[in-house]
């Protein structure tokens, strides 16, 4: 079953086009990154997706169901987004506060809260930090719970747009490992993450790559890796354990069979 479907979509700023009749489905679970340069029409499809503006041209589809101006509210209950800047996320004067702000406009009763609030506090590993107020947080601290506040809203979709671009690197890796330890205990979830990262698009089911608004790839990460020049040529960067084993083709080295840099270092000391 497709979790998110787009077909035929064409999006515009006045006469500049940034997306021309891109058309892909993401199944129910699966982990999409979403790679292009600056002006391909990445956030602007994660705002389509969200509801954020307005599709004139083609067809966004939530579970099968066609998103419609009478619909969107219902289905954009089903989709939660996180942005890049952790600090413009951060509404609470605590943790406690601001993973309780989105119950709270839902009408989520009292009683129930604290165990939402608890239960997804965990699941990001900031339980103990529900007293802190924002200030005593880092960016990848401060994004863990913005995306906890999202998960308690209990989406379907989670969109990741750029969320770790403002990080530091190891602010980085707690977002990646969270994403990673949230498919492990969210099977059903289906996770879209808008990213300039390659090691993280490496990590996805699939990699969705933007050019010009058009879709230039999607495909799994080491297939769409494996256009190294192309990729290069148009401004994004390759995974590292990428650059090595094009590096040791060059020199006619073949460890194009090989899975990872350990079976590289297995390969080259036969």
């Amino acid at each position: 079953m497709s979790s998110l479907k787009i077909d035929k979509l064409s999006f515009s700023y006045d006469k500049n086009v940034v997306l021309d009749n891109i058309s892909f489905e993401v199944e129910k679970g699966e982990y999409i990154t979403l790679m292009g340069h600056n002006g391909s029409g990445k956030s602007t499809l994660a705002k389509l997706i969200m509801g954020l503006l307005e599709n004139k041209n083609g067809s966004i589809y939530i579970d099968d169901i066609e998103m419609k101006e009478s619909n969107i509210n219902e289905l954009r209950n089903k989709l939660g987004i996180v942005f890049q800047n952790p600090d413009n996320q951060f509404i609470g004067a605590t943790v406690q506060d601001d993973i309780a702000f989105g119950l709270e406009n839902h009408l989520v009763k009292s009683e129930d809260m604290d165990k939402i609030i608890n239960e997804f506090a965990e699941k990001v590993n900031m339980k103990n930090f529900l007293s802190k107020e924002p200030s005593s947080l880092s960016g990848g601290q401060k994004q863990r719970v913005a995306i906890a506040g999202v998960l308690a809203m209990k989406p379907e979709i989670l969109i990741l747009d750029e969320a770790t671009s403002m990080l530091d690197p190891r602010g980085k890796k707690e977002i990646i490992d969270l994403v990673h330890l949230l498919r492990i205990n969210q099977k059903d979830l289906t996770i879209f993450s808008i990213t300039h990262d390659p090691e993280e698009a490496y990590l996805s089911d699939k990699v969705l790559v933007l050019d010009q608004g058009k879709i230039k790839y999607y495909d799994t990460p080491k297939n769409v890796f494996s256009h190294y020049d192309e990729l290069v040529n148009m401004g994004l960067d390759i995974p590292f354990e990428m650059k090595i084993k094009n590096l040791l083709i060059k020199e006619n080295i073949d460890v194009s069979e090989c899975q990872n840099l350990i079976e590289v270092k297995e390969y080259l000391c036969r």
